[in-house]
């Protein structure tokens, strides 16, 4: 990993420091997609040291939206792709092209 390489906890503990929000504030915050609560503080703990991936975009959109972080940054950090770009995976040369684009920009 390079000095310049962000993780996804690393983003979202730097976030809610910024903010002023302890991780038991912010996990009260980020609601569960099947509607059953918020997340454990030490579930939040887990993102925020690399142990755990955020489970579903829903998590991501959820911490997109409290921690004002852009929704795609912290999706690339996730190592995932969103909903919308996943519908339309059909066409494997699109795809790789998308990428080498993709490549292309973050290299320059």
């Amino acid at each position: 990993m390079s000095a310049e390489s962000v993780t996804f906890g690393q983003a979202i503990s730097k976030a809610r420091k910024a903010l002023g929000l302890s991780q038991k504030e912010l996990a009260a915050r980020v609601m569960k997609e099947e509607d059953t609560g918020a997340i454990s503080p030490q579930y939040l703990n887990d993102i925020e040291h690399d142990r755990r991936s955020p489970s579903s975009g829903h998590l991501i959109r959820q911490f997109s939206g409290i921690l004002n972080i852009p929704e795609d940054y912290l999706f690339a950090l996730a190592g995932r792709l969103p909903d919308d770009l996943r519908t339309d995976t059909s066409d494997p040369d699109r795809v790789v092209a998308a990428f080498m684009s993709f490549r292309r920009t973050l290299k320059e």
